[in-house]
């Protein structure tokens, strides 16, 4: 019989979260430093819910400009 299931979800160690992010273990480490990303400290365990990964890599979502995007911003410099 197996650990019964989080009630947090996925819980990932920084390692498993850096994976997930396709990033450094620095990388992730800093964002725990530095508070920008939900993280759970258990004892002297860092733990992140996928949930909140997956949360923070979708924050930093970029959509493309569009061609009357580019054209408005031209009309201004013009």
């Amino acid at each position: 019989m197996g650990a019964p299931p989080s009630p947090l979800g996925d819980v990932l160690t920084v390692d498993q979260a850096a994976v997930r992010m396709n990033m450094s273990v620095r990388y992730v480490r800093r964002l725990v430093a530095e508070r920008r990303i939900a993280y759970h400290r258990i004892g002297r365990s860092i733990r992140l819910t996928a949930a909140d990964v997956d949360a923070h890599v979708t924050a930093g979502r970029v959509e493309p400009l569009t061609t009357s995007d580019v054209w408005r911003g031209m009309r201004s410099v013009i």
